[in-house]
């Protein structure tokens, strides 16, 4: 009798397949009904924010730049403006849809940049290490060591800040603690017995770094990625407060808050609903990095429950 049908008739189990980290992810995130609803209202509102203003301009037939002196601060409902009017008379809820635009562009645009300067040299400096982790690691201090307010501020006396300019500074400065921790990781990994056993079988370097080091390091990259789109919507409304950030006629909701903040007494739903937007936003970014956070740690505790 063999192996087999003996464990047939005692009714043993066959052995159940493994699962990956990305799929029991994927299944923690589906039960998780607080990350599915950060989620949700994130994809919706940049639906309405993408879709929404060619929608709104034919429908409504508004324009973002129209302006009527006579319809200044009209509440909203009135006059045919769902949202109200500002003071110069224009349209609230086509400048929050276009202003939702640009303030999710550079969250989505800067933070993706980020990610990928900073995974790109933490690979390169926690994996090579000598001359090349020192440049990088100076680097990386140098940068820490100056507040990015001030070189925003510098940034900005030398170019007029605009959307695509902002993207890219911010880029430029917000890279550090990526590369920091992308660094510590890697330098963790490639001790490892598998990465010493590629590099034995001659293994090219960079395909070790694309196929073993990095596919470790996305959980924790991807997590991060949230939480700095989140501080960066932060960033351009404070940058537009102190006037450098996106200027106007282009609407962004941080100088829209910023411009409103003057006629609060006569206008309070101009401070209202920008303000609700950032911090809805915000807080959905936040709360879907922590998701993911608990979702892609192998060692959370509803994973080791299962």
């Amino acid at each position: 009798m063999t192996t087999a049908t003996t464990q047939i008739r005692l009714g043993a189990e066959a052995p159940k397949k493994t699962r990956t980290l990305w799929q029991n992810a994927a299944r923690h995130i589906l039960r998780d009904k607080l990350t599915l609803a950060a989620l949700l209202v994130l994809g919706l509102m940049t639906l309405l924010c993408v879709l929404g203003p060619p929608v709104v301009e034919n429908v409504l037939e508004l324009d973002v730049n129209r302006t009527s002196i006579p319809d200044k601060f009209l509440a909203p409902g009135a006059a045919g403006h769902i949202l109200g009017t500002d003071h110069l008379g224009r349209d609230q809820l086509i400048r929050l849809l276009y202003g939702g635009r640009v303030s999710l562009a550079i969250a989505y645009s800067a933070s993706v940049m980020t990610i990928l300067i900073g995974v790109a040299l933490g690979l390169i400096a926690g994996y090579y290490g000598g001359r090349v982790d020192d440049l990088i690691t100076w680097v990386v201090t140098t940068l820490s060591s100056v507040p990015t307010l001030f070189l925003l501020l510098i940034a900005a006396a030398f170019w007029t800040p605009s959307a695509e300019l902002l993207i890219v500074i911010l880029a430029l400065l917000g890279w550090v603690g990526t590369c920091r921790l992308v660094r510590g990781e890697v330098l963790s990994l490639k001790e490892q017995e598998y990465i010493a056993a590629a590099q034995a079988v001659g293994v090219p370097n960079f395909r070790l770094l694309v196929h073993h080091i990095l596919p470790n390091v996305l959980p924790i990259v991807i997590v991060t990625m949230t939480i700095i789109a989140g501080n960066l919507i932060l960033v351009e409304s404070g940058l537009s407060f102190l006037g450098v950030g996106v200027q106007a006629p282009t609407p962004s909701w941080g100088n829209m808050l910023t411009d409103s903040r003057s006629y609060f007494n006569i206008g309070t739903h101009l401070v209202i609903w920008p303000g609700v937007l950032i911090m809805v936003t915000v807080l959905c970014f936040y709360l879907v990095g922590d998701g993911l956070r608990d979702a892609l740690d192998p060692r959370s505790s509803w994973r080791l429950a299962e």
